[in-house]
């Protein structure tokens, strides 16, 4: 099934780890990986923290992770800021915000609109900072989602993410759901510049994806041309395979046991 595999896409939260908390067997089948000839990237979706931050936390775990195999859909939304040329309005943490500094005190003079800009910030999705965020959409402001994950696993259970809240918005200011930008997991786009970060000689069909998310990870990886592995993980929930068509490539028990397939069929 994998033996034209060259690259693995990796999520991570929900996929290696939980918060603070390593997905067991997890470190291990990443030294059993990295001890092959495939290429590797971690892509998440995670947005409540900076790519420094986050791989902080995943070296004091024990993953012998190279902060640049860290693809984040922020340095995605970072991307698209400076590509589009607008005026961000951040609804994130304050963890998260080392990644925007660049864009953030860049000149506006030649920008052109505004864009909100939602990330997971439970601190921002509250009445006050939600209003905020209207108004500047009704004012002509583009709304651009980093992700719409609907929930997210935390080690004291299913969490909202952010997917609901960028609804609200846009149910609000009307605004349409193809209007809606997303830059992060299941965007093609991220997937391929993904691919692109890794090796820009890479197709599609020579990745697979693994992750706990059955629409952003594995049916947004199938739709770019990638073979997908769903974990029995995080956010996974018993059926989550039959949710989606076609089906997963493979659904695995754990990272460990995805990596073990993959490895195999080498």
């Amino acid at each position: 099934m994998f033996s034209r595999i060259k690259s693995v896409l990796i999520d991570l939260s929900g996929t290696l780890h939980i918060e603070s908390s390593e997905v067991p067997g997890s470190i291990e089948a990443l030294k059993r990986l990295k001890s092959s000839n495939l290429k590797y990237l971690f892509v998440t979706n995670t947005t409540k923290e900076s790519q420094n931050v986050l791989h902080s936390r995943l070296t004091k775990l024990g993953f012998d992770i190279e902060k640049e195999k860290i693809f984040t859909s922020l340095l995605a939304a970072v991307d698209f800021i400076k590509r589009e040329q607008v005026r961000p309005h951040l609804m994130l943490e304050d963890a998260a915000l080392e990644d925007f500094q660049d864009v953030l005190t860049t000149t506006s003079n030649d920008s052109k609109g505004e864009a909100v800009v939602v990330g997971l910030a439970p601190s921002h999705f509250n009445y006050d900072a939600m209003n905020v965020a209207f108004a500047k959409l009704l004012s002509g402001a583009r709304l651009v989602a980093i992700h719409q994950g609907r929930y997210f696993q935390t080690q004291k259970g299913l969490s909202l993410g952010p997917g609901p809240f960028v609804k609200a918005l846009a149910y609000a200011a009307d605004i349409k759901p193809e209007s809606v930008v997303v830059v992060g997991k299941p965007s093609r786009d991220f997937f391929l510049s993904a691919l692109k970060a890794l090796d820009p000689s890479l197709l599609p069909e020579e990745a697979v994806m693994i992750g706990d998310d059955v629409r952003d990870d594995v049916a947004g990886a199938m739709a770019t041309g990638m073979q997908a592995i769903l974990v029995r993980t995080g956010k996974y929930r018993s059926g989550d395979e039959g949710k989606i068509s076609p089906a997963p490539s493979l659904t695995a028990a754990t990272f460990s046991d995805a990596i073990n397939a993959i490895l195999l069929a080498k």
